[in-house]
This record gives C-alpha cells, structure tokens and sequence, in this order.
C-alpha cells in the first residue's frame, strides 16, 4: 500500500487542481479552484473552448463591456467546475472575485448568482462550494448563505481567530494554508527550511482541528497549500486536505508506512462566547503574519482575476 492509499483511510483527499487528466487519474473525492488555476487553464489549449463560450455567453446576455466583462468570468468559472464534476463524486470550490472580499452583501449576491448559473445547467447547489476569503465581512456571508443551502469554503485562513469565527457562525468548511504560514516564517527566518516537527503551518492547523474537534463544531478542516509531503502526512486524519497533482504523485510513489497522526477526542467541552467582530479584528491583528497573508493572498488572486479579464477583453 503506498502512501496515497494510506491517507485515504484516514482522510478525504480533494484534489488542488484543475487539470482533468490529474483529476482522473487520483480520483480524489472533491476538487478546488482558485483564480490562479482557473487562469491558468484558460491559458490551457485544452480549455480554449470554455473561453470562447463564454464571451458568446456574455455578448448574449447584453449589457455593458463591463457587465459582459463580468458575466464571461463567472461563465468560465461555472462550465470549469461542471467540467470538473463529471469526474469526482463531490464538491467542486468555486471562487468568488477576491475585489469583493470585504463587502458582505456582494458576496452574498455574486455566490447566489453563480449557484444558480449551475443549476441552470443541471449542477444541484449541494455539490458546489463557494470559496470566499476568511475575511469578517465573508464569514458574515457564509452565514447568511447557508440559511439558503448555499455551502462555503473559506479560505485565505491564517489566524485561530479567522478559524473560530469560522466554526461559531457554523460555516461549512474552511481552508487553513499551511504552505503560506510556512514560506512566512522561512522568510522571516524563523524556521529552518528541514523543521518538520516545528512546521507553524502544521501545528496551526493542530491547534484549529484539536479545539473545533473539542468543542464539537461541525465546520470541515481541509488542510491547503502544502509545500512537502511531511505537511501532509504529519495532517492524516484531518477531515479533508486539498493536495496538488505534484505531491499526489509523490505519495503514491512512496510505500513508507506512517500512522494517523490527528484523532479526535472522545469527550466534549462547552465552547466559549462566540466573538464579535471588534474581538475578532483585533484577535486577528494580533498575528502579524496572518494580516499579511490575508493582504497578499486577497491581491494576488485579484490581480489573476484582472488577468483573466484582459484575456477576455481582447476576444470580446
């Protein structure tokens, strides 16, 4: 049995890629994009059709060179996703625009707009999540959504205090990054690059799994954005980890047995006052590197959407 196959038994394996041929060939239960893959498979030969849908999509629907602008961006996100669908048998992640992560009523609108293009389509709203960065004001969204069945993923998560607000709005599952708190603290040069057991990526997500698994919150953990296999294997048994084709391959080469390394308690504790947001904003402020993580990731995935958008302004 090699190290994939292991991992299977004690954790769902979602798949960090849009590339079919890799999705076909782990097989993983779920799949999540981002706007840097979605980038970079349109930038696929491959997925040159999905382009040209949706400008035709767009033009079809009229409106603005801004209103068409948007509405091929969400087509391109959406016909990816079923593209996807069709090989797992779970959720797909969608990515709201990153422009709109500190405007909760815009989330709110733009995530109910993209479930519905999905089930106009045929795609049932309980096989998409939607992805939003673990900002207050997309929290507050979450929240709101899945009083319409609407399932978020947050992710950009960083801080304890992005994952406990998570947990006690009841979100549906976060993304906590362990690769990026790494690439801080080597950075930083607060870590040497070999410090598996002192990985600050891997214990913060210890830290989140033992107190949601503690105090009973139904909020999934899926461990993201690993740099090595040690991160992962050192997470067997959080509820899901998201893992991208190179590391997958690298897993499934590897025969070394390890154990599960995440158990849950058997027992249950009360858990503490939810928090408000100017605890929550503070909490958060506290962490120097989660403020500046959110901050990058928050521009970084806006600055792939502005590229996705000059891709399709120049065929439009």
């Amino acid at each position: 049995m090699n190290q994939l196959e292991l991992l299977r038994k004690f954790t769902t394996i979602v798949a960090d890629t849009s590339d079919i041929d890799s999705i076909r060939k782990y097989k993983p239960e779920d799949a999540t994009t981002n706007p840097s893959l979605i980038l970079k498979a349109v930038n696929s030969n491959i997925n040159q059709k999905l382009l040209i849908k949706a400008i035709e999509y767009a033009k079809k629907k009229g409106g603005s060179k801004a209103e068409q602008l948007i509405n091929a961006s969400d087509k391109i996100l959406v016909d990816l996703g079923i593209k996807i669908l069709k090989y797992i048998p779970g959720y797909i992640s969608s990515e709201v625009d990153a422009r709109l992560s500190f405007n909760t009523e815009k989330c709110i609108l733009k995530a109910k707009k993209i479930i519905k293009m999905y089930e106009e389509q045929g795609i049932s709203r309980n096989r998409v999540l939607i992805k939003l960065a673990a900002t207050w004001e997309c929290i507050k969204a979450a929240e709101e959504l899945k009083k319409d069945k609407i399932f978020c993923n947050l992710t950009l998560l960083f801080s304890f205090a992005q994952a406990r607000a998570c947990a006690e709005s009841k979100v549906f599952l976060i993304s906590p990054f362990v690769g990026r708190i790494y690439d801080w603290y080597i950075d930083q040069n607060l870590i040497s690059q070999f410090s598996y057991d002192k990985d600050p990526g891997v214990i913060s997500v210890c830290k989140i799994y033992n107190f949601y698994k503690k105090h009973n919150y139904k909020t999934i953990i899926m461990g993201a954005s690993f740099r090595n296999i040690h991160q992962i294997l050192l997470l067997s048994g959080c509820d899901r980890l998201t893992i991208s084709p190179l590391l997958l391959k690298e897993l499934e080469s590897n025969n070394t047995v390890f154990d599960r390394k995440l158990i849950p308690p058997s027992t249950y504790i009360t858990p503490p006052n939810p928090l408000s947001e100017e605890e929550f904003r503070w909490e958060h402020n506290q962490d120097e590197m989660s403020v500046q993580k959110l901050s990058e990731g928050i521009r970084n995935f806006s600055k792939d959407q502005l590229l996705l958008e000059k891709i399709i302004l120049k065929l439009m």
